[in-house]
């Protein structure tokens, strides 16, 4: 948990899947663009659902990316999604384009629905066109198979080097209604600086204007998807969604509504659980690193401070290697915010005091030792200079990583 996650206001689904809000159906097939695994798949809602969407920072954004914004800006409508795993459709040109809008059409017609109400999202190798005969041809069994029990085949269809699904689920009453609200990912590398090689879904049945939703969602993700690294690079396709059905039938949701902060809450813990989900299955990764900043001046500090010290590669190598050196979380908190007071920082690993007052105090390397073995390694840091915090998860650097990005392609 972060440390400002109110979790008393909603429910946590151990049983999660996209589909679970009202007016959802998907599924998953293999359609041949990968060799064996599912590779396509597609969310469907029974009626215009209210869309939030946030995207990727590089220059370079694929195809799939330019096509949905195109389409969410018509009316902030969309009734599918449909997504593609193993091509990324990035850099691909004119012909990009083309295939991408062709691939939109084929859905609105399926599914006799306006083309603008239909979004994409693609994951994989950069520079290849996509096999549009293979796409459209498993389109055409990915519409018309979708249902209520498709939520964890469209969860394995989207993955690329992940080892697994990723997905988050809870629910809430508001105006005496259940809400839910779901949410899937795939995402373990290239997850800097902001959001990451990852695919964001998230359904609600809730009614919440789109401004709202949006505004929700920017919030959600300078907090959550924003907040974790892996190996420093930045995506072309980096997509987080969201589809609000409203047919939860709920009084419309706003920032003054007596029950936003359970729906906030709710929201942001989908978003954030989902972040740690990808941060810990990054590629080769055997431990969840947390980093929680406390006593910042400014929340931009906080999270700098935080950044800084999870993407260090000297500081995701020594928790690999279990080795207590907290030098390398010293630098890294120094470079990630220069104005910090060095005289007054303070680190501990776990529970392990390390330094105080911005000085090396004596502790037992055995039990330090015993801390950075663990699954979650949690790395706290004090700059007793404010009331501000920040958490921020990665992993711990690894020789499988080497390995899995140096034959990518193979």
């Amino acid at each position: 948990m972060s440390l400002t996650t109110p979790v008393s206001l909603f429910q946590v689904n151990e049983q999660a899947s996209i589909t679970s809000p009202k007016g959802f159906i998907s599924t998953g097939i293999h359609a041949g663009m990968k060799k064996r695994k599912l590779d396509l798949g597609a969310i469907i809602c029974s009626v215009p659902a209210t869309v939030a969407a946030v995207y990727t920072t590089n220059a370079f954004q694929a195809a799939p990316l330019q096509i949905t914004q195109e389409n969410i800006g018509v009316e902030g409508k969309l009734r599918a999604i449909v997504v593609n795993s193993g091509n990324a459709n990035a850099c691909t040109g004119e012909r990009g384009i083309k295939d991408a809008k062709n691939t939109v059409k084929q859905t609105a017609e399926m599914l006799q629905i306006p083309v603008h109400q239909v979004g994409l999202a693609s994951t994989g190798v950069i520079g290849q066109f996509l096999p549009m005969e293979k796409l459209l041809s498993g389109l055409e069994q990915v519409l018309s198979t979708a249902n209520k029990a498709g939520g964890e085949s469209f969860a394995k269809s989207i993955l690329t080097t992940d080892t697994s699904t990723k997905k988050v689920q809870v629910t809430m009453n508001i105006d005496g209604k259940k809400i839910t609200i779901a949410g899937v990912a795939k995402g373990s590398g290239m997850i800097h600086p902001n959001m990451a090689t990852m695919l964001g879904f998230i359904t609600t049945d809730a009614e919440i204007h789109p401004y709202h939703l949006q505004s929700l969602l920017w919030q959600a993700t300078d907090k959550t998807f924003n907040m974790i690294t892996v190996d420093g690079d930045c995506s072309t396709n980096d997509t987080v969604t969201v589809m609000a059905s409203g047919l939860a039938e709920n009084s419309p949701l706003h920032p003054n509504h007596p029950d936003w902060a359970a729906f906030q809450a709710g929201f942001t813990f989908v978003c954030q659980e989902l972040a740690k989900k990808i941060a810990n299955d990054g590629e080769g990764a055997t431990r969840l690193i947390e980093v929680q900043v406390t006593g910042a001046s400014n929340i931009d500090m906080a999270r700098k401070v935080a950044k800084a010290i999870v993407g260090s590669n000297l500081v995701k190598s020594a928790v690999f290697g279990a080795d207590a050196n907290w030098g390398r979380i010293l630098c890294a908190a120094g470079y990630g915010e220069p104005l910090i007071d060095t005289d007054q920082i303070e680190i501990k690993l776990g529970p392990i005091l390390v330094v105080n007052k911005g000085l090396p105090v004596d502790f037992d390397e055995t039990k330090a030792k015993e801390v950075l073995k663990q699954n979650k390694v949690d790395i706290f840091v004090d700059l007793h200079q404010g009331e501000h915090l920040a958490t921020a998860w990665g992993c711990d650097l690894t020789y499988d990583y080497v390995k899995i990005n140096a034959s990518y392609r193979t």
